[in-house]
């Protein structure tokens, strides 16, 4: 099987990547949020990426989990040896959080040769495939990151606006007592007004190693929700880490206009200018 052309599919099985891990245009990242995970056995050929340098980070002048600046990402992917024709395959221990946020960074950028790992190296071990342990070290690249699909990300600014006009749906991924406003450590407690409340863990299938729950399955829950493939959705959670997930299904499912909130909670909530509902019981 060949990946030129993009022709792996956005949701990649194990044994199909197991099928192409020789070919020269993949890139396979290692996203974990337990960096031990990698050490434990990856992917082989993987190269492993911290996490929090998808981040702007504390001293940014920004929320610390926004979006960095081009420039950061432009150093960022040139060190993990992004070019333009590498296919990326990204996956991680915790059934997609992480690798989410890494694609969704790299659609930001327009770069659109992509794959996840469904259920990431937990059913890539339960398939009993090959792993390594020693680290892999990517060979650097001259990559320059620029916010080539900029409406995939909303700021908040954004949702505020089209919050007056009804036009948005707003997934909240986060947990229901995170939403209801019964728990969190943010300045304000509660959930953007409106908001839906789907907690990223439940499009989850733990009975196959954390792949994505059937389509099918994910459709109906999300319609009954109210989150249409055809309307606009916006996902967020506290940071733009579990949404980085729900903005992967959202991907999967089909759904035509669906971007992300990288501020998230974390800086709704920690705003004095921002409408915020709590549930009638919290």
């Amino acid at each position: 099987m060949s990946t030129e052309d993009n022709l792996l599919p956005l949701i990649v099985e194990p044994d199909t990547l197991n099928d192409v891990l020789s070919a020269p245009s993949l890139l396979i990242i290692d996203v974990p949020a337990k960096a031990e995970s990698y050490a434990q056995g990856h992917v082989p050929g993987a190269i492993f990426l911290d996490h929090t340098r998808l981040f702007a980070g504390v001293d940014s002048g920004k929320t610390p989990n926004d979006v960095p600046e081009p420039e950061a990402l432009t150093n960022l992917f040139s060190s993990l040896g992004l070019t333009r024709d590498t296919h990326v395959i990204a996956y991680d221990d915790e059934g997609g959080g992480w690798a989410g946020r890494l694609l969704w960074t790299l659609e930001l950028m327009g770069h659109t040769r992509y794959s996840y790992l469904n259920g990431g190296i937990h059913a890539w071990r339960a398939a009993g495939l090959a792993m390594d342990t020693a680290p892999h070290t990517p060979k650097p690249s001259d990559y320059t990151a620029e916010f080539k699909h900029p409406e995939v990300m909303m700021d908040v600014d954004a949702i505020k606006a089209e919050l007056d006009n009804g036009s948005l749906a707003v997934w909240d991924a986060r947990s229901p007592d995170e939403y209801d406003g019964l728990k969190g450590k943010n300045r304000h407690l509660g959930h953007i007004p409106g908001a839906i409340n789907l907690e990223w863990t439940d499009a989850m299938d733990p009975e196959r190693h954390y792949r994505l729950r059937d389509y099918a399955e994910l459709i109906t829950l999300l319609g009954a929700k109210g989150l249409d493939p055809e309307i606009p959705v916006v996902t967020h959670c506290q940071s733009h880490h579990r949404s980085g997930f729900t903005w992967l299904v959202g991907r999967a499912l089909g759904f035509t206009h669906i971007s992300a909130y990288p501020g998230s909670w974390a800086e709704w909530g920690n705003r004095d200018d921002t409408p915020i509902e709590k549930t009638h019981d919290a």
